[in-house]
């Protein structure tokens, strides 16, 4: 595990982008959790944003990418619309001790 960053780094219903064993990777805060996907969306294998920091829908209620607007529950990784319906975000290891993030080793995606 590595610290990547402190919780109030990240403001509530947003996410943010942090480099972890070479990938970038998702960090969000929602509804008092936190978790953390690759940066990679299953459609096309490209990063889910064009801005830096911008992943979530206009509602803050979704992850989504901002090429082809799928969307993706944020405590599963699941996409529930667009062209990767069915398909998942890959999740990395997170543990908030204390008031540090921590995350586990990145699995590269295929």
């Amino acid at each position: 595990m590595e610290h990547i960053c402190n919780v109030n780094d990240i403001e509530h219903e947003s996410a943010r982008e942090f480099q972890k064993d070479g990938q970038p990777v998702i960090v969000v805060k929602f509804d008092g959790q936190m978790h953390a996907y690759i940066n990679w969306c299953p459609h096309l294998g490209i990063e889910l944003n064009f801005m830096p920091d911008q992943f979530m829908d206009g509602d803050n209620q979704f992850l989504m990418c901002a090429n082809h607007g799928a969307l993706f529950d944020i405590d599963s990784g699941d996409c529930l619309s667009g062209p990767c319906s069915g398909d998942k975000l890959i999740p990395v290891p997170l543990e908030v001790r204390g008031d540090e993030v921590w995350l586990g080793e990145v699995t590269q995606p295929a």
